[in-house]
């Protein structure tokens, strides 16, 4: 991420917003560089997802779903031992009915 993390988090809040979604920071990380983990709550199916930055050998930064379940206790669980990793982790939940990410980096599809 070139902007700090705080910044790229809010960002992706109102984005979330303006489409029309409910977004919130559930877990506030290092304000500079903390790492990300996005939650997407769909409650039209009752899915949830994961999605965690990454870099592909490359270079290029992108995102993927570092837990395949989606069923929320499950990825509750995996958020846990994340954290307990790294304690500098921000965890944003957007509920959404179309279960949109709202990301505009890229997603790999695993």
């Amino acid at each position: 991420m070139l902007l700090s993390t705080d910044v790229w988090v809010a960002a992706l809040i109102r984005r979330a917003e303006l489409g029309g979604a409910f977004a919130v920071v559930a877990r506030k990380g290092d304000p500079r560089a903390g790492a990300v983990i996005v939650k997407v709550l769909n409650r039209s199916d009752n899915t949830a997802r994961l999605y965690a930055e990454a870099t592909r050998g490359d270079g290029e930064r992108v995102w993927m779903r570092p837990a395949a379940s989606e069923d929320e206790p499950d990825l509750d669980r995996y958020l846990e031992r994340a954290i307990r990793i790294d304690p500098d982790l921000w965890v944003v939940e957007i509920e959404d009915k179309q279960g949109r990410h709202f990301l505009t980096e890229p997603v790999e599809q695993g």
